[in-house]
């Protein structure tokens, strides 16, 4: 069982989403704006938000930003009718989980919602990952290195945790838009050496992550 909040105005699509969710054995919620979707996600506890774009009282982009600056771990799905690649690749730059575009399938959208509900939840396991001088703390998405704290926004520390993981092991570019912006294809620009560029900046030392030519990056492991 899981708890999912829905955040949609379209009453047709609303019930769809809502109805299709608890067919699966999901608990649902559901607010038709902005202003109600927010004051719902932060005075309760939701698995995963799946959130519309455009909303009254408050645009999804707004909610998505104070949500996620109240609640950094949370995870959302955005799913809206806007077409254009600039804005799926600014929403999960923004730190949305997934883009799902209107029209959907359905199965495919209780598919998506639950690979995401899946990989929101093996943290309790372990908090702290270290490599080298560096270390994460995945409970409140923070780092540090030799004992002082950096500051990395969501996008840069979910990058540098993937590269961490596979500490030695080259990471393709396809790869690390895949995990870390959730994107199954290329957008046509250079965010991920962008982001390599401002991680390299933060560590103790740039060659932190090393460029693998033809390939992508690896993190060094000494």
């Amino acid at each position: 069982m899981g708890r999912v909040l829905v955040i949609e105005d379209d009453d047709r699509i609303g019930r769809l989403v809502t109805r299709a969710l608890s067919s699966g054995g999901l608990t649902t919620e559901r607010a038709a704006s902005g202003p109600a979707g927010l004051d719902a996600a932060l005075s309760r506890e939701f698995d995963l938000i799946v959130l519309d774009l455009m909303l009254p009282g408050m645009d999804g982009h707004q909610v998505l930003r104070r949500l996620l600056a109240e609640r950094p771990g949370q995870r959302v799905l955005v799913l809206s009718a806007v077409p254009e690649i600039g804005t799926r690749v600014a929403v999960l730059e923004a730190g949305a989980a997934d883009f799902l575009a209107k029209p959907f399938a359905v199965a495919e959208l209780v598919a998506r919602v639950r690979a995401r509900m899946r990989s929101a939840a093996p943290g309790a396991a372990t908090r702290w990952f270290q490599v080298g001088p560096v270390r994460l703390d995945l409970l409140k998405r923070r780092a540090a290195v030799n004992g002082g704290d950096i500051e990395l926004p969501l996008r840069e520390f979910l990058l540098l945790q993937h590269l961490m993981t596979r500490a030695g092991q080259p990471c393709s570019r396809d790869e690390l838009l895949a995990d870390v912006w959730g994107l199954t294809f290329d957008p046509g620009s250079n965010v991920v050496d962008v982001y390599v560029r401002r991680l390299r900046g933060k560590l103790d030392r740039p060659d932190r992550i090393e460029t693998v030519r033809h390939v992508g990056y690896a993190y060094a492991l000494d």
